[in-house]
């Protein structure tokens, strides 16, 4: 009898998920940043204090510099200088934010890799550290170490502006979750110290298939609070400080667990000088005046 030969099934490649297929840096992008409307809120508040258009950024900790590209997109006068210690992280950006953006607009964003307080470049009129990425430095000297370096790289009548974070929720240990068109924007805050306001946070990305990106991001910061904070910046030698804070709506159709009406940002903020009580979380820029 003759052989018969066996037809073996070749083994298919796993098909790709979502999350395979995904750039982090896009996901964050998306999620979390909102250039345009930091370039307006900037623009404005710098306008009514010094009564002159800011012409030239420093944005420390810039990741991938998608802010001080979209700063020079915004006016062929404006320059501005991206600092960040994660060379990867910046040359991503120079390919897929500022090289996109026009030899033009490119021309007029400079990208260090360096450490923030020790990167001298020339003076800005706006330094801003989004993100609440300054709480990377968790002693006070440390962190006054920074806000003199930003003191020093600000123009006569600069500003330093600054985001940070809060509210009951921001010292609890949680999850929250924000759906996007395509994807799960996810925000885990994995522990906190109440003695020395530590915090372990971790931003995950979860797709449609099922898919997820564990751990897109870890953050080790120390929460630091808005006295300290104003503290610091005048202990830096900063000459005021001024709050701006996130307005909320009520959305009386949504509520929590325990029944409340849940409260969300605006996304427009107003100067304050005093509250009457603390929110569950809430978002506040600070400004410290050169």
């Amino acid at each position: 009898m003759g052989s018969k030969k066996k037809h073996q099934k070749k083994d298919r490649p796993p098909k790709a998920t979502q999350a395979s297929r995904a750039d982090k840096h896009v996901l964050y992008q998306r999620a979390v940043q909102s250039p345009g409307a930091d370039v307006e809120f900037f623009s404005e508040r710098f306008e009514e204090m010094r009564g002159r258009p800011a012409l030239r950024l420093r944005e420390d900790f810039c990741g991938t510099a998608l802010l001080a590209t979209t700063w020079c997109a915004s006016d062929p006068r404006r320059t501005a200088v991206g600092v960040d210690l994660d060379g990867a992280t910046l040359g991503w950006g120079r390919e897929h934010n500022v090289d996109p953006a026009g030899a033009e607009v490119a021309a007029r964003v400079e990208l260090i890799e360096g450490d923030v307080r020790a990167v001298v470049a020339a003076p800005a009129d706006i330094t801003c550290a989004m993100n609440f990425s300054y709480c990377v430095f968790k002693r006070r000297d440390e962190l006054r170490a920074y806000l003199e370096a930003a003191r020093r790289g600000l123009r006569e009548d600069g500003i330093f502006i600054a985001e940070l974070y809060g509210g009951l929720e921001a010292i609890d240990v949680l999850e929250e979750e924000r759906e996007l068109d395509d994807f799960t924007y996810i925000w885990e805050q994995e522990s906190f110290n109440p003695l020395d306001h530590s915090t372990t946070c971790h931003i995950h990305f979860e797709f449609d298939d099922g898919s997820r990106i564990e751990r897109a991001f870890t953050y080790e910061w120390r929460l630091w609070t808005i006295p300290e904070l104003r503290e610091l910046l005048l202990e830096a030698g900063f000459r005021e400080v001024k709050v701006f804070w996130e307005e909320v709506e009520v959305d009386e159709d949504e509520v929590d667990e325990d029944g409340d009406a849940i409260m969300t940002g605006t996304g427009e903020y107003v100067e304050v000088t005093e509250l009457d009580e603390n929110q569950e979380s809430w978002l506040v820029y600070l400004i410290a005046l050169a």
